[in-house]
């Protein structure tokens, strides 16, 4: 058994460990099957038929308790439950809730004495609070809208960083740019594609008035092209 002491000390030879046979390279190693029945590729188990019948026998008193108990230790499945469960709180209160955390996350990123690198922390902090509020609803629509609101952040609020020796801040903000053209013709009808048109044109001639978009490594649309 190794301890966690010698975790800290090499962390290459503890994702040997905890990975075993998953790990690349010199990593790889055997193991035992019998030791590790569960398949570390997935990453949420699926409920056995058997596990199913077992929760059904369960008394109801049960299985409020083994409930309370998974929403204290997963603060989104806690969040999922009340958003399924309680009348009065919305998919616009949700949405609320997390457009309020990705405004604090960027007020704290002033405060960091890198503010460059700072802002590229809380901008994919950001991205994860508004796929957070995705996987909590099951709209995709709320996650196309915070991350507007996301790269509204980036260019109203802290543009003068696009101008900064360092390239970071403004290069995840054109990635986010060019990602979120693409991901509102699959993931929404087209009857709602024109109403995003002005926006996304807006932040991403915004980016392309920059000299640093010249430089970009990827293509960054000049502006949303929708599908005839």
């Amino acid at each position: 058994m190794v301890s966690r002491d010698t975790c800290r000390r090499n962390p290459r030879r503890a994702r040997s460990v905890l990975v075993g046979n998953m790990a690349p390279g010199p990593f790889r190693r055997p193991v035992c099957a019998a030791l590790f029945p569960l398949d570390f590729t997935r990453h949420v188990p699926v409920p056995s038929s058997d596990f199913k019948k077992a929760l059904k026998r369960l008394p109801e008193s049960e299985k409020e308790a083994l409930l309370l108990r998974a929403v204290r230790r997963d603060a989104e499945l806690y969040e999922t439950f009340r958003f399924e469960l309680l009348a009065d709180v919305t998919l616009a209160q949700i949405q609320e809730e997390a457009a309020d955390r990705i405004h604090e996350l960027f007020n704290l990123a002033v405060s960091g004495r890198l503010l460059n690198r700072s802002l590229v922390k809380a901008l994919r902090a950001s991205v994860q609070e508004a796929a957070r509020a995705r996987r909590i609803t099951k709209n995709k629509q709320v996650e196309i809208d915070l991350l507007l609101y996301i790269l509204r952040q980036c260019t109203d609020n802290y543009s003068g960083q696009f101008d900064s020796v360092y390239d970071g801040f403004f290069n995840a903000t054109a990635r986010l740019a060019a990602r979120v053209p693409a991901l509102v013709l699959k993931a929404l009808h087209e009857d709602l594609w024109l109403e995003y048109k002005s926006d996304i044109d807006d932040v991403l001639g915004q980016l392309h008035n920059r000299n640093k978009s010249r430089h970009l490594k990827f293509e960054l649309p000049r502006e949303f092209a929708i599908p005839s």
